[in-house]
């Protein structure tokens, strides 16, 4: 999959393609559905099939202040985006001025002399231009100016958002919802596939080797770090998958911790993983990828060391079972 990270980057007489747009913060199974479908019709007449994204997600530029957070950092997101068949992404810095332009402008600049659009598949609640003022009734008819047909999309899908048990359908905001749960589980579900944390390990406190339990302590995240609790989960290695296609230990099975280790009144959240049985792995340094299977359950804060290395091991017996 080609990755353009500005319009000028796109070869000149790009296309002819079919396009979507849209933030796919967590390319969700909603998301996926679209990508198909957009694949689809642009393989069955021989065209490109083109994703338009932004960075940063308009509401971080908008409103820093109250903007989510977000599901995937930009490298998941392009990640899971080439799985999905896609020809190419263009990623469209998201600024002010962009933001500024009409909805023709954005059209013309973007999707037609561009991409070189001759079908655009968007959703039937599609905003674009300034003020969010375009339309699907804008697009359709831009779309009889310029040339490009439109395909409009129904919402897919739905799911139970909490523990509530109110349905809604799939989308970022659910995913957000369960994990800020700790629902790891129920947000594969929204998701199709768990919920992935990204990090540069570094160095810790080591009290976890001091308890026999040595972690992989992430420095900062990409992407939504759940509910504190402790998880079931794997440590994945892309860099070794990469260099060593087949490799059994870029793909780990571990417990994974998440909170401010309340025993040590600690104040710090932190992500760490205990990779299972293994304590000859040097990871420092080295960007991991974390996938959250299962909750295992909340943070607790014991009364002393003994209790807290029994809890330990029963995690990390529940984590091996679950994840057998």
């Amino acid at each position: 999959m080609q990755v353009f990270t500005d319009l000028d980057q796109v070869p000149g007489g790009f296309g002819p393609s079919v396009v979507t747009i849209g933030n796919f913060d967590g390319v969700h199974r909603g998301h996926q559905a679209v990508l198909r479908r957009l694949v689809g019709l642009a393989h069955a007449d021989d065209r490109s099939a083109v994703a338009l994204t932004f960075d940063p997600h308009p509401a971080q530029v908008h409103r820093p202040e109250t903007a989510p957070e977000l599901l995937t950092g930009l490298r998941d997101r392009l990640d899971l985006m080439g799985r999905a068949g896609l020809d190419a992404v263009l990623v469209v810095p998201y600024t002010l001025d962009l933001a500024a332009q009409t909805p023709e402008e954005f059209v013309t600049r973007y999707l037609v002399d561009g991409l070189g659009a001759r079908t655009v598949v968007v959703g039937h609640d599609v905003r674009f231009g300034k003020g969010n003022a375009g339309t699907l009734a804008t697009m359709v008819e831009l779309g009889g100016t310029h040339g490009f047909e439109v395909v409009a999309v129904d919402d897919v899908g739905e799911c139970a958002a909490g523990s509530a048990g109110a349905r809604e359908r799939w989308s970022s905001s659910a995913a957000r919802a369960l994990l800020a749960e700790g629902d790891v589980a129920q947000a594969a579900e929204v998701l199709g596939r768990p919920h992935r944390v990204r990090g540069t390990v570094v160095h810790g406190d080591a009290r976890g080797r001091e308890l026999g339990f040595p972690t992989a302590n992430l420095g900062h995240a990409e992407g939504m770090v759940p509910a504190d609790g402790v998880y079931a989960g794997r440590l994945l290695r892309p860099r070794l998958a990469e260099t060593r296609p087949g490799d059994p230990d870029a793909d780990l099975p571990a417990a994974i911790s998440v909170g401010t280790n309340p025993t040590f009144d600690g104040v710090e959240r932190r992500v760490e993983a205990y990779v299972l049985d293994r304590d000859d792995l040097d990871l420092y340094g080295e960007t991991v990828v974390l996938e959250l299977v299962e909750r295992l359950r909340p943070t607790l804060r014991f009364d002393g060391i003994e209790p807290l290395v029994e809890q330990m091991h029963a995690d990390v017996a529940r984590a091996r079972d679950i994840l057998r």
